[in-house]
């Protein structure tokens, strides 16, 4: 079998398919939102508490630098952190090869304890995976990470704890693992959905190759929606995807909270406009659109390209990626990636195609650069990003080419300073970290006094 279907036990099954999502909530209490009207208490909120935090075993991506920040914010608030990276390929066990580039690669996730799991091998020949995996070779992502992740042990570090009074779950898929520790443990399962995913897995069909019949999109939500049911509140990284799920799931309880990722330096910016990008089927559709269309109609113009995205041009555009090979910089360490932002002439997001909140967008956002944009880069966002000074939001190629030759010719004149950009403003209001903690505390309060 291929490695990862990723990015781009439990309850007893009876109980599970009947219990509902959660107790229906009145109008005021339904949506938590970033706004974080409840302040966090100055004494340690959580002091004595244990969170397992659940996720997939990802790095150099939007998704990580969620897994990072709940981290970061439940510790703040005096909770011990347990980690619990779950692989989504069978093999990736504690020990493998996976699990020490995951490490290696991952110093940024400072939690009490960190544990690792995975589908042991031999887990391949089970009837029923073989079953889900030639519905996988149709496309069908939603039904082989369920799966797989019903075959992840877990890890003994874990089993063996006294306690976990909160379960922060990111995926659908990874709950299968969060619904075994509720059953020893007996405490709240937060779902943090990271957008409809059943969205995300038809773009990567489209983009990529299935046998046909295709997975349709409305059996693979049904598959998404059914593992989220033991949750006690879901919670959604975006006003679209908020609003989405609402519609799905009325019945269910829903919180909107904004990630938050490092803030970038607002340097003295540079001579080479920035693309910053990671391996995902979107980010791909984006790129090789701007090689093709933009890059084009904007001769003499130097870009460089951050983030391990090179290897899925390399893989899926062979002929594009030897063209432009000197552009990429592949995945670099992040004092490296703090520089590209501090000496970027203007950060470029040409979004395509894809679903759910732009981590690298709010980066951008963070380092006060001039942004050169397409519409679709800001979504779900909840801001008005064609009205701010540092901002140009361009229709179609020959709109973004000109924007960025433009940017590119001022890029030694003298400008506003990147201190006080707009953008930068509204990263400080509403996604740096600050923001981020209180709006998690808004929520968790009401589920650790219950």
């Amino acid at each position: 079998m291929p490695g990862g279907y990723g990015r781009e036990g439990g309850m007893k099954q009876r109980a599970q398919a009947q219990k509902p999502l959660a107790p229906r909530m009145n109008a005021d209490d339904r949506l938590v939102d970033t706004a974080a009207r409840l302040g966090v208490p100055s004494s340690p909120a959580l002091a004595g508490r244990v969170v397992a935090i659940v996720h997939p075993a990802w790095h150099s991506c939007g998704s990580h630098q969620v897994f990072v920040s709940q981290a970061r914010a439940y510790r703040s608030l005096g909770a011990k952190v347990i980690s619990v990276a779950i692989a989504d390929a069978p093999g990736a066990i504690e020990g493998s090869n996976q699990h020490k580039s995951y490490l290696a690669a991952t110093a940024d996730l400072e939690a009490d304890l960190r544990l690792f799991t995975g589908m042991p091998l031999h887990g391949i020949l089970n009837p029923r995976f073989l079953r889900t995996a030639w519905r996988w070779l149709h496309g069908n992502f939603a039904e082989i990470l369920v799966e797989t992740t019903k075959l992840v042990p877990v890890p003994e570090a874990l089993a063996l704890a006294s306690r976990v009074d909160l379960i922060h779950c990111n995926h659908f898929f990874c709950m299968p693992v969060a619904i075994r520790l509720h059953e020893r443990h007996d405490c709240p399962i937060v779902l943090d959905t990271h957008d409809l995913q059943a969205r995300q897995y038809v773009l990567r069909n489209r983009a990529g190759w299935a046998l046909p019949p295709v997975a349709r999109y409305e059996e693979m939500l049904a598959i998404e929606l059914d593992a989220m049911r033991p949750a006690d509140i879901l919670v959604h990284l975006n006003d679209e995807e908020t609003a989405a799920f609402q519609k799905l799931v009325p019945e269910g309880r829903h919180a909107l909270l904004y990630p938050t990722v490092n803030a970038m330096p607002a340097g003295p910016g540079g001579d080479d406009p920035v693309i910053v990008a990671s391996a995902n089927s979107a980010n791909r559709l984006g790129l090789v659109w701007f090689l093709k269309e933009v890059l084009p109609r904007a001769p003499g113009v130097p870009v460089q390209i951050f983030g391990n995205i090179d290897r899925q041009i390399q893989w899926s555009a062979p002929g594009l990626f030897k063209a432009h090979a000197g552009l990429f910089r592949g995945r670099v360490e992040a004092d490296e990636l703090r520089d590209a932002y501090r000496n970027a002439a203007a950060v470029l997001l040409p979004a395509t195609a894809g679903h759910g909140i732009s981590i690298k967008t709010i980066e951008a956002l963070s380092c006060g650069a001039p942004l050169i944009a397409t519409p679709l880069a800001f979504r779900g966002l909840g801001i008005d990003a064609a009205g701010l000074p540092n901002v140009t939001v361009a229709e179609d190629a020959a709109g973004f080419a000109a924007a960025l030759c433009r940017a590119y010719a001022a890029r030694h004149l003298p400008g506003a300073s990147r201190e006080l950009a707009a953008t930068r403003r509204i990263y400080r209001q509403q996604f740096a970290f600050e923001a981020y903690r209180k709006a998690l505390w808004a929520i968790m309060e009401r589920l650790v006094e219950t």
